[in-house]
């Protein structure tokens, strides 16, 4: 498509009350910059993001997902403040690619390439989306004239009968390039916030009889994000709509209201996620049942059970293998492992056939660097043992519960480790005694 796409994420974002950038604030695992940036790039291979405030972290971010597939302009801020301004380099319109400009904010995660193609397909100078809402508290108010956009006034300079209209400004807009290069020179900064609006263009263009063609877009996907509730909010949307493709793909949701996935997460073949299940980072849920309060971050499940009440940190690999409740793996490959309950695996790699008894601790820490268990195959651990990294348990061998392993095991070892126990008779009284 013959088209180019601006996003303005230039603003400092002061409502967020953060020291992160707004459009870096994130919702189900991604900036909400990158949402707006994905939409576009399915729309133009011409893509430019113009910055201002913290304009280097942002960039930065940027480039390490999309690469050189984008590209970035600084505000001129100190003479062009504003929406206007930002359009602006060297008083002239930024340089673009192609004929048709559609202009995008960069927080704005909800937004869709179905619903910004309506704008785009419509054959008209200038296309702006409103929206009709209830609350129109903080939005530029859009006034009509016989059905017709006459201007877009900001909330700091209208009146109080403006401030009524609950027709507002998306913010979104598609211009034809030729008519922004003529109309943006002639902006001025004369109003409360002293500032170049880029919606003086439709004014200004109202007034010289050019066709502006409005069309009622979804508040829902439009409205920006301008504070921590509103961010909430709009993850609650992403959340509900990343649920829905979950289950259309076959994947079982027990009370899915109550189960938070990121976008990363991938599904692969049958798998049932229980309630309150928490999927984080670049995980992967291959034909696996997710149990009750499981929490997964950034690994891969695959032909297992985990939970409830697991924690699967990241960079684990799980095959085949049940881990039951209040089990903890970290960094870890599995596979053909049983772990029933209440215990850590931490920077190891456990081989088939092997069970872990409850309590087991592979103590990875010496206070200074993480260390490797290796556990072979067939290996039982009994209840409440201890393996001090770095150990190597070889195949077939039987620890007895409640032993502390410092030492490598050789194929078929039988190892217990305990101090010796002692009845002392009648110690129970004797302990208990009347003193007096």
């Amino acid at each position: 498509m013959n088209l180019s796409v601006v996003i303005l994420a230039a603003g400092s974002g002061t409502r967020m009350k953060s020291s992160t950038p707004k459009v870096l604030h994130k919702i189900c695992g991604e900036e909400l910059l990158f949402y707006s940036i994905e939409c576009a790039l399915l729309l133009s291979d011409d893509v430019h993001i113009i910055l201002y405030h913290q304009a280097s972290r942002i960039k930065e971010s940027c480039q390490a997902r999309f690469g050189d597939r984008i590209s970035f302009s600084i505000q001129d801020y100190d003479r062009f403040p504003g929406t206007g301004g930002a359009l602006l380099q060297d008083g002239k319109l930024l340089p673009t690619k192609y004929s048709k400009l559609l202009i995008l904010n960069g927080d704005m995660p909800l937004i869709t390439p179905s619903s910004l193609q309506k704008l785009i397909l419509i054959s008209s100078p200038i296309v702006l989306g409103v929206i009709t809402t209830q609350s129109p508290f903080g939005y530029g108010r859009v006034i009509l004239e016989s059905g017709k956009v006459k201007q877009i006034i900001e909330e700091k300079d209208a009146n109080k009968e403006e401030k009524k209209v609950c027709t507002i400004n998306s913010g979104v807009y598609c211009f034809e390039r030729n008519l922004l290069e003529s109309y943006l020179p002639k902006l001025n900064n004369h109003n409360t916030q002293n500032e170049y609006y880029l919606t003086d263009v439709i004014k200004l263009a109202a007034q010289d009889s050019i066709c502006i063609q409005s069309i009622d877009v979804a508040e829902e996907e439009f409205c920006g994000i301008n504070d921590k509730s509103q961010l909430a909010q709009a993850e609650e949307v992403m959340l509900a709509r990343l649920r829905k493709q979950a289950m259309k793909e076959g994947v079982i949701m027990h009370l899915p209201h109550t189960i938070y996935l990121e976008k990363s997460v991938r599904f692969e073949g049958e798998c049932e996620i229980e309630q309150g299940v928490q999927l984080f980072g670049q995980t992967l849920i291959k034909d696996s049942h997710i149990k009750a309060h499981s929490t997964i971050r950034d690994s891969q499940i695959i032909s297992s059970d985990v939970g409830p009440m697991a924690h699967i940190r990241p960079n684990s690999h799980i095959r085949q293998s049940h881990i039951g409740n209040f089990v903890e793996v970290k960094n870890s490959t599995l596979r053909g492992v049983k772990s029933g309950h209440l215990s850590y695996l931490g920077d190891s790699t456990i081989d088939e056939g092997s069970n872990i008894g409850a309590g087991v601790i592979t103590c990875n820490y010496d206070g200074k660097a993480k260390h490797q268990t290796h556990i072979g195959k067939n290996v039982f651990v009994g209840s409440d043992c201890q393996l001090i990294a770095p150990i190597t348990i070889a195949d077939q061998t039987l620890i007895g519960a409640g032993s502390t392993v410092r030492k490598d095991s050789q194929k078929g070892d039988l190892i217990i480790s305990r101090s010796e126990q002692k009845n002392i008779p009648q110690g129970y009284f004797a302990f208990f005694k009347d003193k007096k």
